[in-house]
């Protein structure tokens, strides 16, 4: 098996995969023909810079064309590909240098301080750079298996430092379920996901899914704006929308939506969308969000199926042949049921017997499923899973800090918000400038959107007998 060969070579070499709208304003359509093209030639200039077969290469790009093509080409060589996130800083980067110890780095040059300061001991290609995509011959498709590696991915680190999960080529066959079955994109049709790289939910559904079922796919290389984000999907023409929930609220929130009567189906996953925003979209749209669920090492799990209509807030139902379980109030999964199923994490492998996802869900009568809390207290905040451990960790590097706390504070535009009660050393005295000052630091330390939104200081932190933080006691004065 070889996801290029089998899918993209077997498409009219005319028909229209992806159109790429860059931060510089330039668009452009390419063609599948294009793509492999582009592509072949990319995996020739990578083979002449050291990578091979199981060879990690780590993206730190957007969603550009260059995304794209990495993919395209380590995919053809059987060479997993990591994508991070552009918001990672030098000591996240040297983390995962660490841990996946790739071959080589592609990285966007506007990402070259990070880069640097992370100090890679493997080549690194910056791009735009026109050397790579020079014509030559592309290197022969890797036949593959279904436990091969195709990507490697961090999960968030919700008890710790992050876990590498690696995803066999079955990962990529495995994604017809819900590219049939949730997201339901149809031959001929656009679909937007507008996750960046470093999300799992980017890595299978902006152009991967799509692709399966016979649509093609839009990327847009720039930040977040409700009004820009409305006018690309008129001018666009698109049919099939994945946003995040924090997007579609905040798109309700900015004013009304406007007719967007290309649009036939949008859905969601990361967190819990909720009710307003469900009731805003289908009243000005005519539109139900159709919710759904999944993890980095499950891929999709439950999904609110085309015809469907859920009751506002569900999750969804478990898709087709997907077993759950539900244990004291936790959703289990058994693995031999989710084609996505990851291999295991470090190079390891999966314990035998039921999945425990550490969500807390609740099944109403009708199956729907409801998200109601994280077990391990991972705080979930536009979309973005933040272990608490981590932040806690960046705040304990600012001088002023003794102890500290992170927990996630309901919000109603992210869903959940980072939130900090930090301890402070003798000689420290609390303000709302020593408050900016902690939350400066984390944002210079680590991703941005982990910093503690809101601050605030005690005496001593509540523990329980044993000495762990009782963070059910926590609350922020006022």
């Amino acid at each position: 098996m070889n996801f290029v060969e089998d899918v993209l070579a077997a498409r009219p070499a005319t028909d229209r995969a992806v159109i790429t709208l860059s931060a510089d304003g330039a668009r452009r359509e390419w063609t599948f023909g294009d793509l492999l093209e582009t592509s072949g030639s990319l995996a020739a200039a990578f083979v002449e810079r050291g990578v091979g077969r199981g060879g990690v290469v780590l993206t730190l790009v957007g969603n550009t064309a260059e995304y794209v093509l990495t993919m395209l080409a380590c995919l053809r060589l059987g060479a997993p590909m990591l994508p991070c996130s552009e918001q990672l800083r030098a000591k996240d980067v040297a983390y995962r240098l660490g841990r996946a110890r790739p071959a080589l780095i592609v990285a966007d040059e506007r990402n070259r301080p990070v880069v640097e300061a992370a100090a890679p001991q493997c080549p690194v290609a910056y791009v735009p750079d026109p050397t790579l995509f020079a014509p030559q011959p592309p290197p022969p498709y890797a036949d593959l298996g279904p436990l091969d590696p195709a990507f490697v991915l961090f999960t968030s680190g919700t008890s710790g430092e992050p876990k590498l999960v690696t995803h066999g080529q079955r990962y990529l066959t495995g994604q017809h379920l819900q590219a049939r079955e949730w997201m339901a994109a149809r031959p001929g049709e656009l679909v937007w996901s507008t996750a960046a790289p470093g999300w799992s939910k980017s890595t299978r559904n902006c152009f991967i899914a799509p692709w399966l079922g016979g649509a093609a796919a839009l990327l847009q290389d720039r930040r977040f704006d409700a009004d820009e984000r409305l006018a690309t999907i008129r001018a666009e023409r698109v049919n099939v929308l994945c946003m995040a929930p924090t997007e579609y609220r905040l798109i309700a929130a900015h004013g009304p939506l406007g007719p967007l009567p290309s649009l036939r189906r949008a859905i969601t996953a990361g967190e819990a969308l909720g009710v307003p925003a469900f009731e805003a979209w289908r009243e000005q749209t005519g539109l139900e969000i159709s919710d759904g669920y999944g993890q980095t090492e499950t891929g999709q799990v439950t999904g609110v199926r085309p015809g469907e209509s859920a009751p506002p807030g569900s999750m969804g139902r478990p898709l087709p042949g997907i077993e759950i379980e539900i244990v004291d109030g936790e959703l289990t999964v058994d693995p031999a049921t989710v084609p996505t199923f990851f291999l295991g994490y470090d190079g390891g492998t999966v314990p035998d017997g039921m999945w425990h996802t550490g969500d807390h869900v609740r099944q109403d009568d009708d199956g729907w499923l409801f998200f109601e809390s994280r077990a391990d207290d991972v705080i979930i905040s536009a979309g973005y899973r933040i272990g608490p451990a981590e932040v806690e960790s960046t705040l304990l590097g600012h001088p002023a800090v003794r102890e500290c706390a992170v927990l996630g504070l309901p919000d109603e535009s992210r869903g959940q918000i980072v939130a900090a009660a930090v301890v402070l050393r003798d000689g420290f005295t609390p303000s709302d400038e020593l408050a900016s000052d902690m939350q400066a630091h984390v944002r210079a330390d680590t991703a941005p959107y982990k910093y503690p939104r809101r601050v605030w200081f005690l005496d001593a932190l509540p523990k329980t007998n044993s000495g762990k933080i009782h963070r059910a006691e926590l609350r922020p004065p006022g």
